[in-house]
């Protein structure tokens, strides 16, 4: 019998459906699962048991009774960004030790809402800050990838496996990439079928990109942010990380709705993003952004890049090359933009009405060391960082600046689609996974903020864009592709990811 942890969100609910399986044999699978695997991998910070055995026996009563919801039954990992009622809600931060918030987020009740069954909540970056998962208070993750040094020994020998008498291994744990890492790192493991992620920068496709996994950020306003842990407002959105292009649709099916609660989300229909997957994509014209091409791409990046493009050519798009000048000034604009509105909206934390309180002599000895004690490196790196542009002297030469980089870059964007573009292919990130504790990358943060490179344009412009795996590096580890569509045109992501997927396969560590 096929290990029910290794079907995808579309066969398990067809299983589920056809009554082949019940909910609680696939929770109790996906918990035995995370039992004997989360250990090694610290994907998970917090496993709700006795929730999920709840919801999946809630589960089989409606498939029995004919009500079930598009997601009934579907085990799924939440990131701890989002709030779940009752049940540990800390953005893996020290200064929320102990918070259990009384109400739920609005992508988190459309799930439960849907059938879906929680199994607990996925570790993180700090606050979502970080693209390794290293900026946990609960410590890293590790992705479940590791080097393949046998196929280095054999392209650097010019034999086959069969000449090498003792190939080297390389156990050195990888990082999943971040800040959704526990979210892709248990998709890929099969810890959950999906996961809840979030990005602000990237935080969906890297870590998709670097586990084999499908990530998508939708256009800002997409979903809803009420009840989801604040990191830069005008960028943060919500997201799936799944197995598949088709898995992901289904989650953002349901995770994706008009919220009164949320000035920013929008109030329009959400279309059924399934529908356009496998469609023809003769005639549609794919722009690729010339800008993106790099000082010192690695070669296998800038291979996998012309692959895809040979593999949307020969399924009939048009390919152009196109311009987006202003991409060199996303990345710093980006790192004052984000901790700018990083700095305005961790204020709150202060140890007066929840979470960590550490005692002072008096009210702002509390406060100071209330957020030294409960903020790690990064965090505090970035309220400086933040704090410092929006200071008097500084806010028109560096925020007011970056604001109008913004909107310079967001019209490159625009100028591209009124060209008739549909969508952009990318590479999702300018290498594999790389080494838990990497010294270049712990030594320089700017090293570490690069890993960004490709991915900040879409939140600073607000559009949408998802990470498909394409690819296997060098050493085995997956690399990923990205596209990047118009407002709220998710549906032509899907259907051009559909085709980088039927070509490039799946994946698994």
């Amino acid at each position: 019998m096929t290990d029910l942890t290794d079907l995808t969100l579309a066969q398990a609910r067809k299983r589920l459906a056809d009554k082949d399986v019940s909910a609680s044999e696939l929770t109790d699978a996906y918990l035995a699962a995370i039992s004997e695997r989360n250990g090694a991998l610290n994907a998970y910070i917090s496993v709700t048991e006795d929730i999920a055995r709840e919801g999946a026996v809630a589960s089989d009563k409606r498939i029995a009774e004919g009500t079930a919801g598009p997601l009934e039954g579907i085990p799924l990992g939440v990131k701890d960004l989002y709030a779940t009622k009752g049940t540990h809600t800390q953005a893996c931060s020290h200064i929320l030790d102990g918070f259990k918030p009384p109400y739920e987020s609005t992508v988190t009740q459309n799930l439960w809402d849907a059938g879906a069954v929680m199994l607990g909540k996925l570790n993180m970056d700090e606050f979502a800050m970080g693209s390794s998962n290293e900026t946990s208070h609960y410590g890293p993750v590790v992705n479940p990838w590791q080097r393949d040094l046998m196929n280095v020994a054999v392209r650097s020998e010019g034999g086959d496996v069969g000449t090498i008498e003792s190939p080297p291994k390389d156990d050195t744990p990888l990082v999943p990439g971040g800040s959704s890492g526990g979210s892709a790192a248990a998709v890929a493991a099969r810890l959950c079928v999906a996961a809840t992620a979030s990005d602000t920068g990237g935080s969906i496709r890297q870590p998709a990109a670097f586990t084999g996994t499908v990530g998508v950020k939708p256009t800002y306003g997409r979903c809803s942010r009420w009840g989801m842990v604040a990191f830069a407002s005008s960028l943060d959105q919500a997201g799936p990380i799944a197995r598949t292009v088709e898995d992901a649709a289904l989650m953002l099916n349901v995770m994706a709705s008009p919220d009164a609660k949320d000035t920013t989300c929008v109030d329009r229909p959400v279309p059924d993003y399934t529908a356009t997957i496998g469609d023809s994509i003769k005639g549609m014209t794919i722009g690729i952004p010339r800008e993106y091409r790099i000082d010192g791409m690695a070669e296998e990046i800038d291979g996998l890049w012309s692959q895809g493009i040979a593999w949307l050519k020969d399924a009939g798009a048009n390919i152009v090359d196109i311009s987006l000048p202003h991409t060199k000034y996303a990345l710093p604009a980006y790192y004052i933009v984000a901790p700018a509105e990083a700095s305005s909206n961790l204020a709150r934390y202060d140890g007066v009405r929840y979470g960590l309180r550490v005692d002072g002599s008096d009210i702002t000895d509390m406060y100071e060391k209330t957020r030294a004690a409960g903020f790690g490196d990064e965090v505090q790196r970035r309220i400086l960082i933040g704090t410092y542009v929006l200071s008097a002297g500084f806010y028109d030469a560096y925020y007011t600046k970056a604001q109008k980089v913004r909107t310079l870059i967001k019209h490159d964007f625009e100028m591209a689609y009124a060209d008739g573009v549909d969508c952009i292919l990318t590479p999702a990130t300018p290498s594999a996974a790389f080494p838990i504790g990497d010294k270049e990358m712990a030594a320089d943060p700017v090293k570490m903020y690069l890993n960004d490179v490709f991915t900040v344009t879409v939140n600073m412009a607000g559009l949408p864009g998802i990470a498909v795996p394409a690819g296997l590096s060098v050493e085995g580890l997956p690399l990923g592709l990205q596209l990047i569509g118009k407002p709220f045109e998710e549906s032509d992501l899907f259907r051009v990811g559909s085709v980088i997927e039927a070509n490039a396969g799946h994946f698994a560590p």
